[in-house]
């Protein structure tokens, strides 16, 4: 009973929130990460929100308050500004909206969750590769980084402290197996770390 409610709930709500930006608010923007979305931790309920081609809204409660944002950790849409980006973002909302996902926490990227999601037991990314949605984004790796205009300064352990260290000496972003990587930089665990955030 309680789960049908809360399906007729986000149903009554899809039309507010196809309009809204962001409506998942259970990551705050600032402020630690709620103790059941830590790394390693399960969590689940309906896709209340498509976002773009590679995130949506788990609503595990009947308000906003309680919807996670996910960034599907093992598929990169394009940006949704980019060729592909809306088609992108449709073939998820055909996948998963108002579907039962099931995810398990990766790292926390700004007020999301990178996780990886399964929809009837089949992986969302899989999904949507079996639908034809190209991969590209600020997650791939282009073919050849750009050459650097000055030398990489990362400190002597081989990473730098944090993002700022990074963009302050010019190398931002990193990609896995530079010099200045490291995986604590990369929320998202996509291989690219100190990427521009794609807000809405």
């Amino acid at each position: 009973m309680t789960r049908h409610l809360l399906t007729a709930a986000l149903l009554a709500l899809g039309v507010a929130t196809s309009a809204a930006a962001d409506p998942c608010t259970a990551v705050p923007e600032t402020g630690p990460t709620p103790a059941h979305l830590t790394p390693g931790k399960r969590f689940g309920g309906p896709v209340a929100y498509v976002g773009d081609g590679d995130s949506f809204c788990v609503a595990t409660g009947a308000t906003n308050a309680s919807w996670v944002e996910v960034r599907i950790a093992d598929f990169n849409a394009p940006e949704l500004s980019d060729p592909g980006g809306a088609a992108a973002r449709d073939a998820l909302e055909q996948l998963v909206r108002y579907k039962r996902a099931s995810c398990v926490a990766g790292n926390r990227t700004h007020d999301r969750i990178a996780a990886r999601c399964t929809v009837a037991g089949q992986s969302v990314a899989d999904l949507l590769r079996a639908a034809g949605v190209r991969e590209g984004g600020n997650g791939r790796r282009p073919a050849a980084a750009p050459p650097r205009r000055t030398p990489l300064a990362a400190p002597d352990q081989g990473a730098f402290r944090n993002c700022a260290a990074a963009r302050a000496a010019g190398a931002a972003p990193l990609y896995r197996g530079q010099p200045g990587y490291g995986a604590h930089m990369d929320g998202d665990g996509d291989g690219v770390a100190c990427e521009p955030y794609r807000g809405r």
